[in-house]
């Protein structure tokens, strides 16, 4: 499609994410934002009207998500789809990179045109239909997608949104739980059981009844013997697990 205009379709459920992909692609001459939708449902019927070359597709939306859209649309009509969403690149092995490509929110520049220029590439070699063994990846990354990303919590009249990402450390806080993250504590109305539910067992871990760190938060861990650890945390806490979780803490560092 070397000198075709590539007309596009974005889907987020965020206006804020809209606006900025939509704002990064006018500096591209040879692409056309044909659509915007902020939902899956939306998504299909526009694909369906517009016929678009690509869409930029966020993974995680209430109701119909990205991958909801796929199933609906069908691989055989479906176009050629860049996926946006937070994980990070370790969740996303399981996408080949041949068959579909990925942004990190928030979105870069350098990140958008390597994609807009591998988009190209696939459509110019009559690769833009998604190959049945697609269908595999999305469904061990499905699994990872049903994790939450962010948590909103009230604050008076109000709701902070905090990303998982951010969070350092949570601990229990009688039937709610307290979400240690960067600006702060936030007193989340969820008891500690169902808030494990909702995180990446991969990347957050339970080390006490009334404790979970993000792994990638911890600076170093001191064994106190009998399988107790002193855990340190980049906000530099200091919080001990309990002999009932040392064989997780030992898979998960290799301690």
């Amino acid at each position: 499609m070397n000198g075709e205009i590539l007309s596009i379709l974005i889907v987020d459920d965020e206006a804020l994410a809209r606006e900025r992909l939509r704002t990064l692609l006018a500096a591209h001459a040879d692409v056309r934002v044909v659509g915007e939708c902020e939902g899956g449902d939306e998504a299909v019927e526009a694909i369906a009207a517009r016929a678009p070359d690509l869409v930029f597709l966020d993974v995680q939306m209430p109701g119909c998500g990205g991958f909801d859209v796929v199933a609906t649309v069908g691989l055989e009509r479906m176009p050629a789809v860049v996926f946006a969403t937070a994980y990070d690149e370790f969740a996303l092995r399981a996408f080949d990179a041949d068959a579909v490509d990925y942004l990190l929110k928030p979105i870069g520049e350098e990140r958008l045109r390597e994609a807009l220029h591998r988009v190209r590439t696939r459509l110019g070699a009559g690769a833009a239909q998604l190959p049945p063994s697609f269908m595999a990846a999305l469904e061990q990354l499905g699994a990872a997608s049903a994790y939450r990303d962010r948590f909103a919590v009230r604050v008076g009249d109000r709701f902070t949104v905090v990303r998982t990402a951010d969070i350092t450390w949570i601990e229990a806080a009688d039937n709610y739980v307290r979400l240690h993250a960067a600006g702060g504590a936030h007193l989340l109305r969820s008891p500690l059981r169902e808030v494990e539910g909702m995180l990446d067992p991969r990347r957050f871990l339970r080390i006490h009844r009334s404790i979970i760190v993000n792994v990638d938060r911890v600076r170093a861990l001191t064994s106190w013997g009998l399988g107790e650890y002193l855990f340190e945390l980049s906000d530099g806490t200091k919080v001990s697990s309990s002999r009932r979780y040392r064989g997780p803490i030992r898979d998960a560092f290799g301690c």
